[in-house]
């Protein structure tokens, strides 16, 4: 009985510690996932040691591993995999395999090992990533679906597949004449593996879902999807395989069924929770004193693993055909060690073949490159950005970045752009083509762009976020633009990159949680929907009629809900909420904070007239004022001496608003409208001052595929497909506008 309350109260102190953890990391504004890995190494036993029985902690930890594994299966589609099958098969296994070959060779070379053999583990053990904290960062993140989530993914489970065959094969190098026999019944064991669950996946695990589905029991049902999963994962445990191969089949088995999306929401709870037992247990083998005795060496070998493993991947994954940002997210992804590599480790320590102080590096090393993963997973794609700009590197990266395919009619115009051709995505392709609308639809699935081929609808096959796909998209010719992306992350980053190529398209957005609607809007988006939002004010609409209340009453009070953000159904946010989401968003753009002075033009008039984002391309996300934040203030907000202002937007755009600040003439009266110069405009070969001379009219901006020019240099000569910013006299700016066309 000592015993078990001895494990009740280990088990409650592991959860209590990554509850508070995982909260500290939120108020940081850090992952969940450090707090969670921090708080096992406060209680472990090289910490504060709270813990009388950690090796049942590190047992339930394996459920967690087994839980999210269970849960990708679930959701994992085979016609998604199919795209990425490829890099999944080939790619993994040049990784692992160049990987193994260069370890070996380095650390033979420098003396780190004796002989082939420990090289060849030691590489074997550095090969391997982290599928329980890539996907736990990637479903956080809601980038789970996006294409550098399912790379990593597909990488992920290949890996798990081989560590099965490593585990059989690594024992036995030093007895050659045992290798082929060894690699023999590996993959008799993965061959009758992969039958028996495709024939229970098929026959018998769909029959037993459905019969205890109709019990109408959820107990029942919850208990049965934890048997299969934990079943089938002691399976693979038993054959030698990997726990997260077993897991992951038997989401597989269930995820084309009926119940699939039922198994999935009552196994999530669950899942959260063993994970952050997982995590905290991984924090429990951080040694500090080992790190801090061998802190320079430790330091020295995160960053030759790191940028190692990142340096292997980013080519493999480019020599695939995908853009520059998605190897280079990925390969930043995937360059920790994995939480499988300590299993590896172990053997190797018990066979000899590492000795103690290397194990315990390894360990320190192994935990450290997980504590760092989800920091580079958030900060990779701005750095990749950042890296594609540069000078020198521009025109290469740039190779990289062409889209893969595309069908666009010679003379597409007036057309509505669609990004993203999912569930949403579809639908509204169906009922713009039906009332008779041209549409082009951005997608990076390759099952998506089957479908539009099949159809013959026009498409661009890439990343929607992407400057080189929107330059080909004719934004400057659209209509309009419809973003239904899966990720949050490239939905605002493609808001932002289309108006600038078009400032005045109307932008529809669909988001995702209710914390996103504010700052969509902020962006520029026309209109905001949120779908459960949506779906209560149809319910409410239709109860409403059928209660006698006149239509077009009903109707306009459901739109002034929708003209104000949903404010009056939206729950209240908190100060601190509002501040965190903001600090999010303003941290994936360039930021900066300015005051505005007595002398500036922006003081006294409001942020609509002062038409900031049409003048410099910046965003204006919060206003500081008599020691009070107003967070996405509204275009009506007047600008007053002493505030400070947020905004966001690209480095020439936020030189541009600096410009702004202290220049009174760009702020002035009359109509002010973008047009676009084409190709037979008489305009076109003049310089703004000889429009200006002309017609009297000033050209306050201009923006040339995307990129902003402001204050406009006289000397600059206009271009077709100039995308041009009039001031001045509403009728003089129309004329203009007529001799640009």
């Amino acid at each position: 009985m000592a015993a078990g309350h001895n494990f009740i109260l280990d088990l409650m102190t592991v959860l209590g510690a990554s509850a508070l953890g995982g909260y500290l990391a939120k108020q940081l504004r850090q992952p969940v996932l450090l707090g969670y890995l921090a708080s096992g190494l406060v209680v472990g036993p090289f910490g504060l040691k709270l813990l009388s029985e950690a090796n049942q902690i590190e047992a339930l930890a394996e459920i967690g591993v087994a839980l999210l594994l269970f849960a990708l299966g679930v959701e994992f589609s085979i016609a998604e995999f199919k795209r990425v099958k490829d890099i999944a098969l080939k790619g993994s296994l040049l990784q692992i395999g160049l990987t193994i070959v260069l370890v070996t060779l380095l650390a033979t070379l420098t003396g780190w090992v004796e002989g082939l053999t420990q090289g060849i583990f030691l590489g074997a053990i550095l090969s391997l990533s982290s599928t329980a904290v890539v996907l736990k960062s990637l479903t956080e993140r809601g980038e789970t679906n996006t294409l550098h989530g399912q790379v990593m993914l597909a990488i992920l489970i290949a890996q798990d597949l081989a560590l099965g065959l490593m585990l059989a094969i690594l024992p036995t190098l030093d007895q050659p004449t045992n290798i082929g026999g060894a690699l023999a019944g590996a993959l008799l064991k993965v061959l009758l593996f992969g039958v028996a669950a495709v024939a229970a996946g098929r026959w018998l695990v769909p029959r037993v879902i459905e019969s205890v589905a109709k019990t109408e029991s959820s107990e029942l049902f919850l208990l049965t999807v934890i048997a299969l999963c934990l079943g089938v994962a002691l399976i693979t445990d038993r054959l030698g395989l990997s726990i997260e191969m077993g897991a992951f089949v038997a989401g597989l088995m269930i995820s084309e069924i009926d119940y699939a999306d039922q198994a999935l929401a009552k196994i999530l709870p669950l899942r959260d929770t063993f994970a952050s037992l997982f995590f905290a247990s991984i924090g429990m083998l951080i040694d500090p004193l080992t790190i801090l005795q061998n802190f320079s060496l430790i330091l020295g070998l995160v960053t030759v693993v790191m940028l190692g493993k990142a340096t292997i991947i980013l080519p493999i994954v480019l020599k695939f055909g995908y853009s520059f940002k998605t190897a280079f997210i990925t390969s930043f992804g995937l360059n920790q060690i994995g939480e499988f590599s300590f299993v590896l480790a172990l053997v190797a320590f018990n066979e000899g073949l590492i000795e103690r102080e290397k194990y315990l590096l390894l360990l320190g090393t192994t935990a450290i490159t997980l504590v760092l993963t989800p920091v580079w997973l958030k900060f990779s794609p701005r750095l990749a950005d950042e890296l594609t700009n540069l000078p020198g590197l521009r025109n290469y990266l740039r190779r990289f970045r062409e889209t893969k395919a595309l069908s666009i009619p010679e003379t597409i115009c007036d057309h509505v752009v669609v990004a993203g051709y999912g569930r949403v995505g579809q639908v509204v392709v169906n009922i713009l083509q039906n009332q008779g609308y041209a549409v082009l639809v951005i997608d990076n699935s390759e099952a998506a762009i089957q479908r539009l081929r099949t159809q013959r609808i026009p498409y661009l096959f890439g990343d929607a976020d992407s400057e080189m796909v929107l330059e080909k998209a004719h934004l400057e010719k659209a209509k309009a633009l419809a973003i239904a992306l899966p990720d949050p992350v490239s939905t605002r980053l493609l808001l932002k990159r289309a108006l600038e190529f078009a400032p005045e398209l109307d932008v529809v957005v669909r988001c995702h949680h209710n914390n996103e609607i504010d700052v969509l809007t902020q962006l520029g988006a026309q209109e905001v929907v949120q779908p459960e939002f949506e779906a209560a004010l149809e319910i409410g609409s239709h109860l409403l009629t059928t209660l006698g209340e006149n239509p077009s009453l009903t109707q306009s009070v459901i739109n002034a809900i929708r003209a104000n953000r949903y404010l009056s159904i939206r729950p209240e946010r908190a100060t601190s909420v509002l501040q965190h989401d903001l600090n999010q968003t303003a941290s994936e753009f360039h930021r900066d904070w300015l005051t505005v002075e007595t002398d500036s033009p922006l003081q006294g008039i409001t942020l609509a007239a002062a038409d900031i984002r049409n003048l410099t391309g910046v965003t204006v996300m919060a206003i500081q004022r008599d020691g009070q934040t107003l967070y996405y203030p509204k275009p009506q907000t007047v600008v007053n001496v002493g505030d400070r202002l947020l905004v966001v937007g690209e480095p020439e755009e936020l030189v541009a608003f600096r410009d702004l600040m202290t220049d009174r003439a760009r702020v002035g009266e009359g109509c002010s409208h973008w047009v676009t110069l084409t190709e037979s405009s008489t305009l076109a070969g003049l310089h703004p001052i000889d429009i200006q001379h002309q017609y009297h009219v000033v050209i306050q901006a201009v923006r040339r595929q995307g990129k902003l020019y402001n204050a406009v240099d006289d000397v600059l000569e206009l271009q077709p497909k100039d995308y041009l910013l009039l001031r001045g006299e509403c009728d003089r700016v129309e004329q203009v506008a007529k001799l640009a066309s």
